[in-house]
């Protein structure tokens, strides 16, 4: 981005009539202490969510994110769309009972890095930034159990940690 600032209106089965801005270049300009292993394509192409967070390509975000992407072809997750073939996610009621979910993102954390990352920054930024820092404890059990390289070991939390943007294959 050159300074332009870019209005996206969301018209999407999951959200209508939203509109927000993108303040920030896609992909850069983060907040100092948010450096996640994988970028939102990286994560869907390594297969996230059972292949349906998203149970058709968004327009709001680049087409080629969803190049060769897998989507569960009964809209609910399948376990072996995941990279680790397990599922290791709540469903969304729990996301919305424990109130993780802000009423702008009603996905929930993937969509708000969806967005955060394609330049867009809000007032629950915190949050979901303190939420994801949080979530590094698991990458440090994986790494203290589990042997380097072993992908077999632990991958319900290797999935989990995937949906989060870290990457436990590098241990």
């Amino acid at each position: 981005m050159t300074g332009a600032k870019k209005i996206i209106k969301v018209s999407e089965e999951y959200q209508s009539g939203y509109i927000y801005t993108l303040t920030e270049p896609s992909g850069e300009n983060f907040a100092p202490d948010f450096r996640p292993d994988l970028n939102p394509q990286e994560m869907l192409k390594l297969g996230i969510f059972g292949g349906a967070y998203f149970n058709t390509i968004p327009k709001e975000f680049p087409q080629a994110w969803f190049h060769k992407v897998e989507f569960s072809s009964s809209g609910q997750p399948q376990k072996d769309l995941n990279y680790f073939g397990i599922n290791a996610s709540q469903p969304r009621e729990v996301w919305q009972q424990k109130g993780w979910i802000h009423k702008d993102d009603p996905l929930g954390w993937f969509l708000w890095y969806c967005r955060y990352y394609q330049g867009r920054r809000h007032d629950d930024d915190e949050r979901q930034i303190k939420r994801w820092k949080a979530y590094r404890r698991h990458l440090s059990q994986v790494g203290l159990n589990c042997q380097p390289g072993d992908m077999h070991c632990r991958p319900k939390q290797r999935q989990s940690l995937l949906h989060w943007a870290y990457d436990s294959r590098k241990l």
